[in-house]
């Protein structure tokens, strides 16, 4: 019985050390290399087959810096207003989400910063269990160590579902308003970002009047909101305003 639990012991700990190096080499390999393919594309594919919906996903990589500087920004003042001063949590917004789930109301509000839903997109399955929040923040942890603020905003808007089998921002610029990702205007950058907590409900292509009234808010938002820095530039709220960042 004792060499029993000494072999268990033995392979679950080479199990946990595979996890871990594995993991962690995943991360560090995306901080150079792109992404041209999550398990939500993959997942989305799978449930496609057989119904009217297509199989095929429409995703182009594009670098940030060739993205419209509205872009970030939008996403933002959507999803994430303090992107640049946390470390991949906000707890401020988690205090506030549940305070305001207790309260009740029509929907359950949630606080997921914009590191953490690339965590999810790029490396987890969606849904709500312990297991998958447990290995969100695992994740989240790790980018946010790996990852600069601006390699992070560039897989999320590369990777983050836009719309029926359309991921990143240059393929709904494409199937949507028919332009690059560079030639995004501010208003539909901030349409865009109005999709994104229901990207296969709400579509930018045919906004209905409730995603209208939400790019008007957004883009209002977005006047408080800097400029996003340039690699190589870091955020200090202290020199921010007017979108003046202090370089490192």
């Amino acid at each position: 019985m004792k060499d029993i639990f000494q072999m268990i012991f033995k392979w679950a700990r080479r199990l946990c050390a595979l996890f871990f190096c594995s993991t962690i080499l995943a991360v560090v390999l995306y901080r150079f290399f792109p992404v041209y393919v999550t398990p939500l594309m993959v997942i989305r594919s799978v449930e496609n087959v057989g119904t009217e919906h297509p199989i095929l996903w429409h995703h182009h990589w594009v670098a940030l810096r060739d993205m419209s500087q509205h872009m970030p920004v939008a996403v933002m003042a959507s999803e994430d207003q303090r992107f640049l001063l946390h470390h991949g949590f906000d707890f401020d917004a988690i205090q506030k989400a549940a305070k305001r789930n207790r309260q009740g109301g029509r929907r359950m509000l949630g606080a997921s910063t914009i590191t953490q839903q690339t965590a999810k997109n790029v490396f987890l399955w969606q849904g709500r269990s312990w297991l998958r929040k447990g290995l969100e923040a695992y994740f989240t942890t790790l980018i946010e160590l790996f990852w600069s603020k601006q390699r992070i905003m560039e897989v999320y808007l590369n990777s983050i579902e836009m719309g029926d089998a359309v991921y990143g921002v240059d393929a709904v610029a494409e199937q949507h308003f028919h332009r690059s990702a560079g030639d995004l205007s501010r208003s539909q950058c901030a349409l865009i970002a109005a999709t994104l907590p229901n990207p296969r409900k709400f579509n930018s292509a045919n906004p209905s009047a409730y995603m209208l009234k939400r790019q008007r808010q957004i883009e209002a938002q977005m006047k408080f909101i800097p400029s996003f820095p340039k690699e190589g530039e870091s955020y200090n709220p202290k020199t921010a305003s007017g979108g003046v960042y202090s370089k490192r």
